[in-house]
């Protein structure tokens, strides 16, 4: 199994509304991709004002992957009201292997 893993930062008064629309967007897009096995978004107040956003999904392969980013698994991929929302962003993100399951 395969954990990707994208970071961003918002203003902390549009954080609610930030994860609404990924909801609506990219976590969709992560759970229509065959192979994904589920995704959750994660935020934390940084006290100054911006939130930080990080979203992690799961999926059975790389190929996986591929099938919901494109042949460059390390780019981020972007909707297009992010630039609305988003103060700071991660253009890559991070893949790594499940070594363990808790679950």
């Amino acid at each position: 199994m395969i954990a990707r893993v994208w970071r961003g930062w918002v203003a902390t008064e549009r954080a609610g509304d930030y994860v609404a629309y990924i909801e609506r967007t990219g976590l969709a897009a992560y759970r229509g991709t065959p192979g994904n096995l589920g995704a959750q978004m994660w935020t934390r107040d940084l006290g100054d004002g911006r939130s930080e956003v990080t979203t992690i999904s799961w999926w059975r392969s790389l190929e996986a992957v591929r099938g919901f980013a494109g042949d460059d698994v390390g780019r981020a991929v972007f909707f297009p009201d992010d630039d609305g929302f988003l103060l700071g962003r991660e253009v890559t993100v991070t893949h790594h292997e499940v070594a363990r399951d808790l679950g």
